[in-house]
C-alpha cells in the first residue's frame, strides 16, 4: 500500500531542471536526455511527484552521462500529488492515478523507446512506478529492473518477475519494512538481490537535501547500484 512516508520531503518542483528537453513522446510528455547513439535505454517511472523533480532529472542526466538513453515520462498528468491539499490526501489522489493506469501508459512508451532503434531496455522505478516497473518485468516489456524503495509491490508480483531484478530497500520504511523485501529475494525465478541502506528512510533515492552529505552519500551509492545493474544487463 502508499502510506504517508510515500510523502515525505516532497520536491520543489522545476519544470526547468536538468540537461534534457520535454517532449510528446509515446503518447505522454516526456524528460528525455542522451543520445539516440547510446549503448541502451533506460526508463524512469517516478514516484508520486512526477517527473519534475529535480533530483530525479539529476539522476537522468547521470545515467545519460554513463550512456544511455534516458526516458521520464509524466505518468502524473499535472497533476503531481500535493501533500498541501488535505481535502485530497494519498488514498484519494490515487484513485486517478493508479499503477494499473501508468502500466498501460507505460507500453507505448517502450514501444516509442523501441523505435529508436533500442532492443534492449532497462527501466527503474521509485515509490508509485515500483509497481509499474515490476508490471513491464511481469510482462518481458524490460530486460532489467531497478526497483527504489517501492510501494504497492506484493512478494506474489515478484514470483512473476521476468528480468533480472535489483531491489534497493530503506531500512527506516513503515510499509516496506527491511523483512517483507528481504520475501523478495526468496520468491525470484531471475537474478536479483535486495539491498537493504542503513539509516535512510522511504524514498532517499530521489528525495534528499542536497546540501546534507549524510543524505546525498547514500543515494549517490544506491545510483551506483542502479548504473552497474544496468552496465550488466542493458549493453
Amino acid at each position: 500500500m502508499a502510506g504517508p512516508q510515500c510523502c515525505d520531503n516532497p520536491p520543489a518542483l522545476n519544470p526547468n531542471s536538468g540537461v534534457g528537453t520535454v517532449e510528446e513522446f509515446g503518447g505522454l510528455l516526456s524528460y528525455i536526455t542522451g543520445s539516440l547513439d547510446s549503448k541502451g535505454a533506460i526508463l524512469l517511472v517516478s514516484d508520486v511527484f512526477g517527473f519534475e523533480a529535480p533530483n530525479l532529472r539529476k539522476l537522468a542526466d547521470k545515467i545519460a552521462a554513463a550512456g544511455y538513453y534516458v526516458v521520464v515520462p509524466e505518468f502524473m498528468h499535472g497533476d503531481p500529488y500535493d501533500p498541501d491539499n488535505v481535502e485530497r490526501p494519498i488514498m484519494a489522489w490515487i484513485k486517478d492515478h493508479g499503477v494499473d493506469k501508468g502500466f498501460e501508459e507505460a507500453k507505448p512508451i517502450v514501444s516509442a523507446i523501441k523505435s529508436k532503434g533500442f532492443s534492449i531496455i532497462g527501466a527503474a522505478g521509485f515509490c508509485w512506478g515500483g509497481k509499474v516497473v515490476v508490471e513491464l518485468a511481469k510482462s518481458g516489456y524490460i530486460q532489467a529492473a531497478v526497483l527504489c524503495h517501492p510501494s504497492l509491490v506484493t512478494v506474489d508480483d515478484m514470483k512473476e518477475v521476468k528480468a533480472p531484478v535489483a531491489v534497493l530497500g530503506a531500512e527506516i520504511d513503515q510499509h516496506f519494512p527491511p523483512e517483507y523485501l528481504k520475501q523478495f529475494e526468496g520468491v525470484l525465478s531471475v537474478e536479483g538481490f535486495v539491498k537493504i541502506f542503513p539509516g535512510v528512510a522511504h524514498g532517499w533515492t530521489v528525495r534528499y537535501d542536497v546540501a546534507d552529505k549524510k543524505a546525498v552519500e547514500p543515494a549517490e551509492e544506491a545510483h551506483k547500484d542502479m548504473l552497474d545493474w544496468f552496465a550488466k544487463y542493458v549493453k
